[in-house]
C-alpha cells in the first residue's frame, strides 16, 4: 500500500508542470498548486512582496507534495476514511476541492448510508464510509471512480468552456475522464465509442 507521501508524489506527477489556461478557474498552476492556493498560503517564493504567477513557476515537486499532504489530505481529514479510498479521494480533493467529499457522500447515500452532502468528513461520513467499505470492499473504490467520472461529464455538460478537459480535440477522452478511469478496474472504463456517444454534440 502506498504511503500518503507517495500518493501525494503521484498526484504531483499527474498534475504536470506550469500551465496558465484562461478557461481553467484555477488560473496559473504548477504541479497542481494554483495561484489561489499559493496566495492563501503566502508562497512568496521570489521574495518580492506579493504572490503571483512568477511564484507559481518556482514551486518545486517537493513543495507541491508538502502542500498536498498538509492541506488536501490532513486538513480535510481524508485519513479518517477507509484506506481503499485514500488515493482517489485525495487526488480529487486536489483537483476539485470539497467536491471530492461531496461525491463520496452522495455515493454513500446511494449505497444505503445517507449522510449530509456538505463536503466535510465528520463522524457520520466516517462511519458511513467504513460501513460501505466493509459491505463492498471490492467495489467501493470502483464505485467512487465511476461517480467521479460522472461528475466530470455533468460539469462539462453545464459549462462548455470546460469541455476541453473532458474531451480532446480529436474526440477522445480528455484529461479529466482519463484521470478518473485511472482509479477503476479496466472493465468499468468506457470504450472510445461510448465516450464519443456521451460527448456527442459538444463543440
Amino acid at each position: 500500500m502506498q504511503t500518503v507521501r507517495q500518493i501525494a508524489e503521484a498526484i504531483v506527477a499527474r498534475e504536470g508542470g506550469f500551465v496558465d489556461d484562461p478557461d481553467d478557474p484555477g488560473g496559473a498552476t504548477k504541479h497542481g498548486v494554483t495561484i489561489h492556493t499559493a496566495r492563501r498560503l503566502g508562497l512568496d517564493l521570489d521574495g518580492d512582496g506579493d504572490v503571483d504567477a512568477d511564484d507559481v513557476r518556482r514551486i518545486t515537486p517537493a513543495q507541491a507534495a508538502d502542500v498536498y499532504v498538509r492541506d488536501y489530505f490532513q486538513k480535510p481529514g481524508i485519513g479518517r476514511l477507509p484506506s481503499v479510498l485514500w488515493a482517489q479521494v485525495f487526488d480529487m480533493q486536489v483537483n476539485a476541492g470539497s467536491n471530492a467529499v461531496r461525491i463520496l457522500q452522495r455515493l454513500l447515500g446511494r449505497m444505503g448510508h445517507p449522510v449530509a452532502v456538505d463536503g466535510a468528513i465528520g463522524p457520520r461520513t466516517e462511519a458511513a464510509a467504513e460501513a460501505a467499505a466493509s459491505e463492498a470492499p471490492a467495489h467501493i473504490a470502483d464505485a467512487y471512480a465511476i461517480a467521479r467520472r460522472e461528475w466530470y461529464y455533468r460539469l462539462a455538460q453545464r459549462r462548455p468552456a470546460l469541455r476541453k478537459f473532458a474531451k480532446r480535440r480529436d474526440g477522445g477522452k480528455g484529461g479529466w475522464i482519463a484521470r478518473a478511469e485511472e482509479f477503476m478496474a479496466a472493465r468499468y472504463r468506457l470504450s472510445d465509442a461510448e465516450h464519443r456517444t456521451r460527448t456527442k454534440g459538444w463543440a
